[in-house]
């Protein structure tokens, strides 16, 4: 399977999406950055590469703000 990731500028964006994401129905797991990436608050959420569109769009739309997302 493979993986992605949203990385966040705080623990409070990282946690916010994740309880958007689970409402939505999104397969997602809270986890430390990995270390070949960077993130301010340390923590990400990791989805399924396949629902990359599905997690861009509730977190546009709940305007939870994103330092970027990343393939692992």
């Amino acid at each position: 399977m493979q993986y992605s990731v949203a990385l966040f500028h705080s623990i409070t964006g990282a946690l916010q999406a994740e309880k958007r994401l689970k409402e939505k129905g999104v397969a997602i797991k809270l986890i430390p950055v990995p270390r070949q990436l960077s993130s301010d608050c340390g923590v990400c959420l990791r989805f399924e590469r396949k629902d990359e569109p599905e997690v861009r769009s509730a977190l546009e739309e709940e305007r939870i703000d994103i330092q970027g997302i990343r393939a692992l």
